[in-house]
């Protein structure tokens, strides 16, 4: 057929134009199929959308252990020990009151470990809105047979304002690597 012809039927009121799959020039089972895909996208990508994703979970990759159910989280709790039955307790405590300080009034054994000995020293106050670092500012020494690398130990961390929190604390050896080799260990280590 040439260029520019176009097909006809005969019916029974004359010639009658051939049906074509054209219209405006778009080929119409593309345009369904494009119309049906811009409807499809939204559809098929909620499917994966999940509110509670791990992605949005706090995450703090470390050694330590973390306890965020507080007025004041607790942030990487180890005990580090240079010798077996001695250790450093340190953390990132974080004061999530942003008007009142508080200030930790002590650091005890729980449960199984309730007869470590905790000697405390350094800073306690947590200003409002912020941390204690006890690696840099704490000197809360603990002692006992269950202080050894590789155990885990039950620690309470106590508050003037907020609850206590007890915790499981994985003791770690100071002389692993040089990441603790600034944590100041009890004397006699």
């Amino acid at each position: 057929m040439p260029s520019g012809s176009s097909r006809t039927a005969t019916g029974p009121g004359g010639p009658v134009p051939w049906p074509t799959t054209r219209l405006g020039g778009v080929n119409a089972r593309r345009r369904l199929a494009a119309v049906v895909l811009a409807l499809a996208v939204p559809a098929l990508s909620s499917c994966s959308v999940n509110f509670g994703e791990q992605t949005d979970q706090p995450y703090n990759p470390s050694a330590g252990t973390d306890d965020r159910s507080g007025e004041v989280d607790i942030l990487n709790a180890l005990v580090i020990s240079g010798a077996k039955g001695s250790g450093t307790v340190i953390a990132t405590l974080v004061n999530n009151n942003q008007v009142k300080a508080d200030s930790l009034r002590g650091v005890s054994g729980a449960g199984s470990d309730s007869s470590l000995k905790i000697t405390p020293g350094g800073k306690t106050t947590i200003p409002a809105g912020g941390l204690l670092n006890l690696a840099d500012d704490g000197r809360i020494f603990a002692r006992g047979a269950r202080i050894v690398p590789g155990n885990i130990v039950n620690l309470t961390f106590s508050f003037q304002r907020g609850r206590a929190i007890t915790m499981e604390v994985p003791v770690l050896n100071a002389n692993i690597s040089n990441v603790y080799s600034g944590v100041t260990l009890p004397p006699g280590t």
